[in-house]
């Protein structure tokens, strides 16, 4: 069973910083592709930043570029988001998903398995 453990949300001021963790367990896949996605309220889920397990591939939201960096340590299996210049649209709930997909894939939330999520931790960028 997929386990995925989010940490590291919290409340920032615009043009803050937070980072976020997740540890991810009970995935035996040597390819995947592990990534944070975000949910604002009223909002559809969004693919925000993937990184593929066999060569580093990454995807990133055209909205988070320049701002946000994924990284992943493939033997303790956690991936986690830096996430500088933060602004008040990118409140959200964030969540980790992992999957036997290619980082590309994170754009197409409908495409990561149900239960390979894990149950989010807000992120709230506000003065």
């Amino acid at each position: 069973q997929v386990q995925l453990v989010e940490s590291g949300g919290g409340l920032v001021q615009p043009g803050g910083s937070l980072r976020l963790a997740c540890a991810a367990s009970g995935f035996t896949s040597d390819y995947y592709a592990i990534g944070w996605f975000r949910q604002a309220p009223g909002k559809e889920r969004e693919g925000v930043s993937c990184i593929s397990s066999i060569d580093g591939n990454t995807y990133y939201a055209d909205s988070v570029k320049g701002r946000f960096t994924i990284s992943r340590d493939n033997a303790k299996h956690t991936v986690s988001l830096q996430m500088n210049s933060l602004k008040p649209e990118d409140t959200a709930v964030y969540f980790c998903a992992v999957a036997p997909l290619p980082s590309s894939a994170c754009g197409i939330v409908a495409a990561w398995p149900s239960g390979n999520w894990g149950q989010g931790t807000q992120v709230t960028v506000s003065s």
